[in-house]
């Protein structure tokens, strides 16, 4: 491994620490100002794409983390690699909605990133699942 690959990967590591901390201001840092993060999904809240740092951040990333009670969710890693300027990543997240209702999903990322900071972000993630549990989704 390179490197950047492995200055990549710990990137990547260290954003899911950020994101599960709730630290969105940090968070913010990573990106760049021209970043999109993409919910490769249709038909639930969140889908499709974000672009800009400050639209990530306050208008998807801050409505998300609302939904859920103080301090989720978690992103638990599972397996990163690292390959040139892409890392992929298999995590899960789980939390609990401010409803009440436990979160427990499985995820895929792809990042691309340029010059340390993450530029695209490609989030898959079981869709159905999503909408059987967020409140309001059935």
């Amino acid at each position: 491994m390179s490197d950047t690959e492995s200055q990549n990967e710990a990137l990547v590591r260290n954003f899911f620490e950020v994101l599960s901390s709730g630290d969105l201001e940090t968070l913010r840092g990573m990106f760049r100002e021209d970043a999109c993060w993409t919910a490769m999904s249709k038909e639930i809240p969140g889908a499709g794409a974000h672009p800009g740092r400050d639209h990530i951040i306050d208008e998807f990333l801050a409505p998300v983390r609302g939904m859920f009670v103080e301090g989720d969710p978690k992103v638990l890693i599972h397996k990163v690699t690292a390959k040139d300027n892409m890392v992929y990543a298999e995590t899960q997240a789980v939390g609990t909605f401010q409803s009440g209702i436990e979160y427990d999903n499985l995820y895929c990322w792809a990042f691309e990133i340029i010059d340390g900071q993450v530029d695209q972000i490609r989030e898959y993630m079981d869709s159905h699942y999503v909408m059987s549990v967020v409140p309001g989704g059935d």
